[in-house]
């Protein structure tokens, strides 16, 4: 059975409706992880540094995205809420070719720059080389790509996540079929792993484009655009704060191996890549139950109902009582076993890899509440706090922590920068939580 907006959310139906977000993000996760494996096991350790080294430049890129499918998502859900379907409609098509004119831009910017940018992030030898070449496959499919990370979030907000959950699932299997083919078959290493990627943006970003052509599919579908300043201004305001987590996350990434480099090494860069990739599949539970309850706060702040507003709040803040500290231990438990899927092939650099994991892991137990707190204000429309909490805990608190606590911790201490950072974050999020209950009527 279908759930709409406008119903009122027990804790079930809640958990149902955020569910196939939940796995989506998961699902993508887990084959980013699979493409990691691929390129660490069947093409080496410099071949993986060399893709670890580059992938955060190639997030920043990615940023537009989430920026205007979280921001844009949740002024369309608003407008949907107020009842103005037409309205709703029209902003939508504005907000998807935004995106598809920024991803060609972007696309051009990224072949252009790809192999200066490889040498100055630290790539040299035979890394430069594997690094541009990924660099720039994957910079030719940035616009499915953008298109991919705003559909999820639209999605929800045409009450279809289950279509997205599938449409993710579709994509997923392509890159994992296209790695075992291209990497573990083929000997096409960073190239093959790259070429799979492409491919499933295409099924990500295309095959929703073409659903969203389609009239009476659902309650949004693509019509003429008009070009209105104040929507898009309001969209990536919106959107500012999930640009912003994902713009510092890849930029306190590359300090992270920066770092690294000057500490252990090459090994240092391989190990914070794994760590990485496993990272996300725990952070897709937070990241998911955030965005897909995003419309469902929307919807009902736009149409004044404070109380279901309320509620909602109070269920969110338990569950995710619930999922931190679920996530937490399965992390630490976990640490040797996933590390050794990437780097059993060496004892020094799995060991390595499961402590430094089992440090990061610590993080959990706070960064739910922050990421879900920084949604929570990009629902409400208020762009500059979800930012600010967002600014705070993925680069200002971090990249201070990945360069004070290796004073007193050498390596630990750059395992526990997020968890310092996410620890302050918690601060503030309190702060802001409690400072706008009256104005935006969630508090009592």
């Amino acid at each position: 059975m279908q759930i709409h907006l406008s119903e009122h959310f027990t804790y079930h139906k809640l958990l149902r409706f955020t569910l196939p977000t939940i796995v989506m993000l998961i699902f993508t996760s887990i084959y980013g992880v699979v493409d990691g494996v691929f390129v660490s096991n069947f093409a080496g350790k410099t071949a993986f540094a060399a893709v670890n080294l580059i992938m955060p430049a190639l997030m920043i890129f990615a940023t537009v995205g989430f920026m205007l499918g979280t921001g844009g998502s949740a002024v369309v859900a608003r407008v949907m809420g107020e009842g103005d379907l037409p309205r709703a409609r029209r902003y939508f098509s504005l907000i998807v070719c935004t995106g598809v004119a920024a991803g060609a831009v972007l696309t051009v910017v990224g072949v252009l720059v790809m192999e200066p940018l490889c040498a100055a992030l630290g790539a040299d030898g035979e890394m430069l080389p594997l690094a541009t070449r990924y660099g720039r496959i994957l910079s030719l499919a940035l616009t499915p790509f953008i298109l991919q990370n705003m559909f999820q979030s639209f999605f929800i907000a045409a009450e279809r996540p289950k279509l997205g959950l599938w449409l993710t699932v579709a994509a997923g299997v392509t890159n994992m079929v296209g790695d075992y083919l291209l990497v573990g078959v083929l000997p096409w290493g960073v190239t093959g792993a790259a070429i799979a990627t492409v491919a499933s943006s295409f099924v990500g970003g295309i095959v929703p484009l073409v659903y969203f052509l389609l009239p009476d599919k659902t309650s949004l579908w693509l019509v003429r655009p008009r070009f209105e300043r104040r929507v898009l201004a309001q969209t990536c305001s919106n959107g500012s704060s999930e640009m912003m987590s994902n713009l510092s996350t890849s930029l306190v990434s590359i300090l992270y191996n920066f770092q690294l480099m000057r500490l252990v090494g090459e090994d240092g860069v391989a190990a914070f890549g794994v760590i990485m990739y496993v990272n996300f599949i725990f952070i897709g539970v937070f990241m998911g139950y955030s965005v897909g309850a995003g419309p469902v706060i929307s919807y009902h702040y736009g149409a004044g109902n404070q109380r279901e507003l309320r509620s909602l709040l109070r269920k969110s803040l338990r569950l995710m009582t619930l999922f931190c500290a679920g996530l937490t231990a399965a992390a630490i438990a976990l640490a040797e076993p996933l590390s050794r899927i990437f780097v059993g092939y060496d004892a020094e650099l799995l060991a390595l890899t499961t402590r430094g994991f089992r440090l990061y892991a610590l993080s959990f137990l706070t960064m739910g509440f922050n990421i879900f707190a920084s949604a929570f204000f990009t629902a409400l429309s208020n762009g500059v706090i979800s930012a600010a909490i967002a600014f705070l805990r993925t680069l200002l608190f971090q990249a201070a922590a990945i360069f004070t606590l290796p004073v007193f911790l050498e390596l630990d201490g750059i395992w526990l920068a997020v968890t310092a950072a996410e620890v302050l974050t918690l601060g503030v999020t309190g702060f802001f939580m409690l400072s706008q209950r009256k104005c935006y009527g969630y508090g009592g």
